[in-house]
């Protein structure tokens, strides 16, 4: 993290807005009930969308902090806005005990963010079931994608 501080600051204070957001929204949303007009529904569909973008910087922070406590070496992107990704691990620099730190730490923090959401929304709500689906669609794809990776050795 040596000279990469203010970056850091930035995407935790970005991140956090980013949630008090979709809290705002999940507050309007559960206000207004199960969807009953276009504008309802439209709602519903932003409040289940932003919610399963949050899971993915969920996500990604899980990756930085599983990296950051293996000590491994990573780069935060010079900008909050330059890319989705928080951060690039250096794949060269790091040995694979810090590279598995750095994958379990994502994947921890997508457990806890689908079990955090069958607990915590309510089941007869569309922005729900919008927000478990994709956000289990995509924890499901990143098992596809990077466990063979990691099983076969390729990193």
């Amino acid at each position: 993290m040596d000279k990469q501080w203010n970056r850091f600051f930035a995407f935790l204070l970005r991140d956090s807005l980013i949630i008090l957001l979709l809290v705002a929204l999940w507050l309007y949303t559960l206000g207004l009930g199960k969807p009953h007009d276009l504008w309802s529904v439209a709602v519903h569909f932003a409040t289940g969308l932003l919610t399963v973008f949050v899971g993915y910087l969920l996500h990604e922070w899980g990756h930085l902090l599983g990296a950051w406590a293996a000590g491994g070496t990573f780069v935060l992107p010079a900008t909050v806005t330059e890319t989705l990704f928080l951060f690039r691990f250096d794949n060269v620099r790091n040995t694979r005990r810090q590279f598995f730190s750095m994958s379990l730490g994502g994947f921890a923090s997508s457990i806890l963010v689908v079990a955090f959401l069958v607990i915590a929304l309510p089941w007869s709500l569309l922005a729900s079931w919008i927000a478990l689906t994709l956000t289990a669609a995509g924890v499901l794809a990143t098992l596809i994608i990077e466990v063979p990776e990691r099983a076969l050795g390729k990193v």
